[in-house]
C-alpha cells in the first residue's frame, strides 16, 4: 500500500502525487495518508512528524520542527489558564532550532524532498517577501539543489543565511510588491529548465505547516478549542484545518474541531477585506508592521481554501493595527524572554482582541502560533551573511524574463 495517495476533495479522483491541480475544478488538491493514527518517529527535526508528510525519505540534516510549550508569563499576562505557545525559531533552551528563525522552514523541506524524489533537475523557482525565500536558501544550500529566488527588493535584507555554501542559489530581486515577484515567477518556471515550488497549491508546503498543530495536539494531548496564526495568504490556517481533520479522524485527541483565529495587519489585508466586507485604503506593503503578511491574490475562495477553512471551523479573521501589533511583541518578549519576529506578534494581537471581545474565555485550551523568533538568540551563537543579489530588475522592464534567464545561465554555467 502506498504511504500517501494525492487526492480532489471535490470530484473526489486520485491524481498524480505531484499535481498541483485537478483538471475537473479549481479545489486544492489533498493528502489522504495510509496511516490514519500518527506516531512520531525519532527521526531529526520535521521528520519527527514521518507519517503525515507527503515524501518516503528525509533529508537528514538542517531540519528544525515546531516546539510546543505551556506558556506561563504570557498566559498569566493575558488572564489565560490554558494557553499553548507553538514556536518555530532558534530557542535552544525550548529545544527549538529552525536555523533560519521562521517556520516557512516546514515547507521547504518536505517540498525539497518531493523534488529529489521526483528526479527533478530542473532549477527551482520560488517568490517570496522574504522568509520563505530564506527557507529555501538553507535547504539548497544543504542539498545542492539549483534554486532562483524572485523576492522584492525591500526584502532583500530578509535574505539571510547561516550556512556558508550558498553556490546553488541565484537571488534576483524585484523594485515592486510580493504579487509582482510572484507574477514574474510564474512566467520564469513556465519555462522547460525551471519548476515551480507550487506554492499554496503544493501538498508537501500544507503538510509542512500543518506539523504546528500536529506538534500541538501531540504536546497536550488534545485538540485546542482555539488556534491563532497571522496570515498573509492565508495557507498557515488552511494547514492547520487539514491537520486538525486528520487528528480527528485519528480518534485519540478528542472530537472537536479547533476554531480558526486569523490575523492580518491593517491596511493592507485581503483576506480581513473580503471576510468581513469592510474596504481597506492605505499604501501598501509600506504602512505595515510586517509586509510578509501581504499577499494579493490568497487562495480564498477555491475549494478548499482559506473561505472553507474558516466556514468549516467557525473561524474569523482579525485586522491588527501597527499600534497593536508592536504593543503585543513587546509584552510577549517580556514575558517569554526571547525575541519574536514582526508577523507573529499580530497574532499576539489578535489573541489580545479575541479576548477582549469575549470571543475566547480564560479557561478554553489555546494554541497560538510564534510563527518566527529567536534570531537575536541565533545572532549569538552563529554569524549571518546577507545572499548576494545577482541582478535587479523593475516589474515593468519589458526584458524582465529575457534578462533573468541570460542571468540565470551565467550563474549557473549553462
Amino acid at each position: 500500500m502506498n504511504k500517501y495517495v494525492v487526492k480532489c476533495p471535490e470530484c473526489g479522483q486520485v491524481r498524480d502525487p505531484y499535481a498541483l491541480h485537478c483538471p475537473n475544478d479549481d479545489a486544492l488538491l489533498r493528502t489522504e495518508y495510509s496511516k490514519k493514527q500518527i506516531e512520531p518517529t525519532d527521526m531529526p527535526g520535521i521528520w519527527r512528524y514521518y507519517d503525515w508528510l507527503p515524501v518516503n525519505g528525509i533529508i537528514e540534516e538542517g531540519s528544525g520542527r515546531p516546539v510546543t510549550y505551556k506558556s506561563e508569563e504570557f498566559a498569566k499576562e493575558l488572564g489565560l489558564n490554558d494557553l499553548n505557545i507553538t514556536f518555530n525559531g532558534y530557542w535552544p533552551e525550548k529545544e527549538a532550532f529552525i536555523r533560519t528563525c521562521s517556520f516557512k522552514d516546514l515547507e521547504s523541506f518536505p517540498t525539497m524532498q518531493r523534488l529529489i524524489e521526483n528526479n527533478e533537475e530542473r532549477i527551482m523557482v520560488v517568490a517570496s517577501a522574504g522568509n520563505t525565500a530564506r527557507a529555501f536558501a538553507h535547504v539548497a544550500s544543504i542539498t545542492g539543489q539549483k534554486l532562483l529566488l524572485i523576492v522584492p527588493k525591500n526584502s532583500a535584507h530578509r535574505l539571510w543565511t547561516a550556512d556558508e555554501d550558498s553556490s546553488s542559489i541565484c537571488t534576483v530581486t524585484v523594485d515592486g510588491d510580493y504579487y509582482q515577484a510572484i507574477a514574474l515567477a510564474e512566467k520564469i518556471a513556465s519555462r522547460d529548465d525551471f519548476v515551480s515550488e507550487g506554492g499554496a497549491r503544493n501538498v508537501a508546503r500544507r503538510d509542512g505547516m500543518g506539523t504546528v498543530m500536529l506538534d500541538a495536539v501531540l504536546t497536550t494531548k488534545s485538540l485546542p478549542q482555539h488556534y491563532f496564526q497571522a496570515v498573509g495568504s492565508g495557507t498557515g490556517g488552511i494547514s492547520a484545518w487539514e491537520a486538525s481533520m486528520r487528528l480527528l479522524e485519528d480518534g485519540r485527541f478528542g472530537n472537536n474541531m479547533p476554531r480558526l483565529h486569523l490575523a492580518q495587519n491593517l491596511p493592507c489585508a485581503p483576506l480581513y477585506s473580503l471576510w468581513t466586507g469592510i474596504e481597506l485604503t492605505g499604501r501598501c506593503p509600506e504602512e505595515m508592521h510586517d509586509d510578509v503578511l501581504y499577499n494579493r491574490k490568497p487562495p480564498y475562495s477555491a475549494i478548499g481554501g482559506v473561505k472553507d477553512a474558516l466556514d468549516d471551523t467557525d473561524g474569523a479573521i482579525y485586522g491588527i493595527t501597527n499600534k497593536e501589533a508592536e504593543a503585543a511583541q513587546k509584552l510577549f518578549e517580556e514575558s517569554e524572554g526571547i525575541d519574536i519576529l514582526p508577523a507573529p506578534a499580530v497574532a499576539c494581537a489578535a489573541l489580545i482582541k479575541a479576548l477582549d471581545a469575549g470571543e475566547v474565555k480564560p479557561d478554553e485550551q489555546i494554541v497560538l502560533n510564534i510563527t518566527g523568533g529567536g534570531q537575536k538568540r541565533l545572532e549569538e551563537a552563529f554569524s549571518t551573511q546577507l545572499l548576494e543579489i545577482e541582478l535587479a530588475l523593475s516589474p515593468t522592464d519589458p526584458d524582465a524574463e529575457k534578462k533573468i534567464l541570460e542571468k540565470v545561465s551565467e550563474f549557473f554555467g549553462k
